[in-house]
């Protein structure tokens, strides 16, 4: 069977029991029409020449049918020419694809990370199926294995959603409609229950209706799992291998199986583990000089001339008030802080960011070609903007159709005006929810700032530093727990404004809803640390002369500084939201999946005339218990908002790389052994890349390189410091008295006590020259730094070609030899 299309229905005997006599009509009337819409759908599926084959379980109160679906040769070539699906015309040698192999290998060096994988797949030459060409292409007179298995369920996948249900007309189209009116309850392919039969092979014998069915996997151990007795690995079905070659936590050093991954599970699948293990591997020198630059500032922090002076201090500079019941405290008490801070601000940090922001350039330029090589290898290379069709949901609701000006062909149509007004409508909603997320952040900044005073005026907290540091930790907290609760709000909303949109093809689909969710949880996520970075104690005025905002004084630095706030701010929500969501990702898949098996585990015999009797659990009831595959949006998302944390504010903390390498290491067996273990087996889809994920990266690369010389020039003390080094002291010494102001004339005199307060200002609160030189030198710094990474990155840009030589000459010659099989006047 290449197909499941499962329902239930409740035996009549009970159906009294479960409904009062008012809700029973009500309920009579919604059966019937289902039955109707089912029947009229499996009618047009037979009619379109789908062989069908049915079972039926019972499990407690609700019978339960389960309806395989399969195409015959003659359907499987009309829809293979429709889809432009793409069949093999010459084998090719396989190629090694891991460039640090080569280089290893080049080295001597043994390579700890290859590994054997059993039935590594073929590469071809291909081209379009054509039919009437049919005898030029490989392995055509072997009709059971012409076809893969994914190929077949994408033609099943097609005429499910294509074929109509009701006399209504437009609306009524499509399996998934039938899913979300509850009419079907779920809609599958199987998972692969046998070994791969290479071509040639001798076929098995058809199963004969009213006999048990073998099944070679059907083990307490479950079907992803080898037989006990562990077989050899060449009669490993493809699931088998992949759980036992990628899904195993023992693999987690180990090249993946890419080739594997893409034939059992499609291009879009595998291209997200492509670039999620490019990514990762790339991270290893990222966390290695990140760690380096951290261990380098615990070594400076013990020499640091500033940290010494402000712990020796004691009660040499007294601080004016946080608030106006506030007492006055010694800066010897922000010693810790300060020192903390320490370990992520100084001049290794810089060098960093020109690192890290150079390291984002290459990692794009390099992941581009990568994605040409594949893109070549797996037959999608000219995917999008050649071969894609318009979505199954997207014909079958479009108002009009207009002929195709390439193809000449007759296609369903929604106008470009309506749709433009319509998006215009969508983003008005999301300006809406923008504000709406921007009223919550400026909502914790009042909560930081009030619990603060509270703290520091309560008398049980005698440092002003411990007061500020616990509203900031839990206001990070409050945020993170805003965030995660606005995010299920506002993607199901996205979901509903893409459908409204008429997007044309899946890409384009895809695209739009990506769009509108990432703008969304950049502002979200993003605007905690944007506002700590660039805004938090800038516009706080002087004593005597504080700014407010809704009549509350505006949120300082903490009396250690913004630097260290920022690290922290990244460390709880970046961190807190990686063990959360992998928390989720192994808890989550596991409940749900227990609790579906539970519903399903109490399975009795039941057979009716003419249709076969279940005697042990068959592939499609085990499948039937997984759980539906929703896509990889929400992995690509939290990767992506990763790639943001460790780039755009990485000067504030360099340890970020590796804790998102130590995370990814995970993430990849995660999201493999819950495709594996936990869901149902997805349709394939085709895909040329990553998509509109491409463009935000380069996006987030770009914005990373302004942040950090933003984040370096006006937070951190490293220009002040340099300022005092060249103009004053090069040793440091008396800096912190530097830093800091005497509170104004008027201010001493109302409280008859002299203060100080980080600026640069004089006794009457006038900004000095020196607050000019150094806003001079700042902004020097950032037009300096830009120009030097933007030019660099525009050299490595220029010097690494986006497509390898190598796959433009294999393009090439795919091309001859397609023209060749498929010329009209070929003898």
């Amino acid at each position: 069977a290449d197909f499941v299309l499962v329902w239930e229905t409740v035996p009549w005997e009970l159906s009294g029991q479960q409904a009062s006599r008012k809700n029973e009509g009500l309920q009579e009337r919604s059966a019937a029409i289902h039955r109707t819409w089912r029947k009229t759908f499996l009618d047009k599926l037979h009619a379109a020449g789908i062989h069908m084959e049915k079972h039926i379980t019972r499990v407690e109160k609700k019978v339960v049918h389960y309806l395989l679906l399969s195409a015959p040769w003659s359907v499987l070539c009309y829809y293979a020419e429709e889809l432009q699906l793409r069949v093999p015309l010459q084998a090719l040698p396989r190629q090694t694809s891991n460039w640090s192999a080569s280089v290893l290998r080049q080295l001597g060096i043994p390579n700890l990370m290859a590994q054997e994988v059993p039935n590594l797949p073929l590469d071809y030459y291909t081209c379009p199926f054509k039919a009437n060409k049919l005898r030029w292409f490989l392995g055509s007179d072997q009709q059971d294995t012409f076809f893969s298995t994914t190929q077949r369920h994408q033609i099943l996948c097609e005429i499910l959603a294509t074929t109509q249900y009701g006399c209504s007309g437009e609306q009524e189209v499509g399996v998934d409609r039938l899913l979300s009116e509850n009419v079907f309850t779920a809609a599958f392919p199987l998972h692969e229950a046998r070994p791969r039969r290479p071509r040639g092979a001798t076929p098995p014998p058809p199963h004969t209706p009213g006999q048990p069915l073998a099944h070679p996997c059907l083990s307490q151990q479950g079907p992803y799992k080898p037989r006990p007795e562990e077989p050899a690995a060449g009669a490993l079905s493809q699931r088998q291998v992949l759980f036992r070659y990628w899904a195993k936590w023992g693999k987690w050093c180990k090249y993946q199986p890419l080739d594997h991954v893409r034939e059992y599970f499609g291009e879009k699948i595998a291209f997200y583990f492509t670039w999620l293990g490019f990514y990762t591997g790339w991270l290893l020198p990222a966390a290695v000089v990140g760690t380096v630059v951290f261990i380098a500032g615990i070594f400076l922090v013990f020499t640091d001339v500033p940290s010494q002076e402000i712990c020796k201090s004691e009660k040499q500079y007294w601080m004016c008030p946080l608030c106006k019941t506030c007492p006055y405290w010694p800066l010897s008490k922000i010693c810790s802080t300060f020192m903390a801070g320490r370990l992520f601000d100084h001049g290794g940090t810089v060098f960093f960011s020109i690192f890290m922001s150079l390291w984002a350039v290459l990692f794009l330029e390099f992941w581009k070609r990568t994605n040409a090589s594949l893109a070549h290898r797996w037959d999608c290379f000219e995917f999008e903007d050649i071969e894609e069709r318009p979505r199954p949901q997207f014909t079958a609701t479009a108002p009009m159709t207009i002929t195709n000006p390439i193809t000449g062909v007759e296609e369903p149509y929604f106008p470009r005006r309506s749709r433009l007004h319509r998006i215009l409508a969508g983003s008005m909603v999301i300006i809406v929810m923008i504000a709406v997320v921007v009223m919550f952040t400026v909502s914790v900044i009042l909560y930081r700032a009030v619990v603060a005073i509270l703290l520091s005026s309560s008398g049980y907290f005698w440092s002003a530093d411990k007061a500020s540091r616990i509203a900031s930790i839990t206001g990070s907290v409050v945020n993170l727990i805003f965030i995660l609760i606005l995010s299920k709000i506002y993607i199901s909303l996205a979901h509903f404004l893409t459908k409204w949109e008429m997007h044309r093809t899946q890409t384009k689909y895809d695209d739009a809803f990506t769009f509108k969710v990432f703008i969304f949880q950049f502002v979200t996520f993003y605007s905690s640390p944007v506002y700590i970075a660039f805004f938090k104690g800038k516009f706080v005025g002087y004593p005597g002369n504080y700014l407010r905002f809704l009549g509350i004084r505006n949120e300082e630095c903490s009396p250690g500084g913004c630097f260290i706030e920022l690290a922290q701010e990244l460390l709880i929500i970046m961190v807190g939201k990686q063990i959360i969501n992998n928390v989720q990702e192994v808890a989550i898949p596991k409940l749900k999946c227990w609790w579906h098996k539970h519903k399903l585990l109490s399975t009795k015999k039941a057979s009716k005339e003419g249709e076969s009797v279940l005697v042990e659990p068959a592939p499609w009831v085990m499948d039937h218990q997984l759980l539906v595959f929703e896509g990889l949006f929400d992995e690509y998302l939290e990767m992506v908002l990763q790639f943001g944390f460790i780039t755009i504010f990485v000067a504030a903390c360099p340890l970020a790389p590796l804790f998102a390498l130590l995370n990814n290491w995970v993430e990849i067996r995660l999201d493999a052994q819950k495709l594996i273990c936990d869901y149902r087996r997805p349709v394939a889809e085709r895909a040329q890349g990553i998509g509109i994920w491409f463009d935000i990266l380069e996006a987030i690369a770009h914005l990373a390189v302004i942040s950090n010389a933003f984040l370096i020039a006006f937070t951190s003390d490293f220009l002040p410091r340099m300022y005092y080094e060249y103009v004053h002291d090069s040793s440091l010494r008396g800096y912190v008295n530097f830093t800091l102001a005497y509170a104004p004339w008027d201010f001493a005199l109302q409280s008859n006590t002299t203060c100080r307060y980080r600026a640069f200002r004089d006794r009457d609160g006038n900004l000095t020259l020196t607050y000019w030189q150094l806003l001079a030198i700042r902004l020097g710094f950032i037009i300096v730094f830009e120009h030097v990474v933007f030019f660099i990155g525009r050299v490595i840009a220029s010097l690494v070609p986006d497509i390898p030589e190598s796959v433009e000459v294999k393009v090439k010659r795919e091309r001859y030899l397609a023209k060749e099989a498929l010329a009209e006047n070929k003898v």
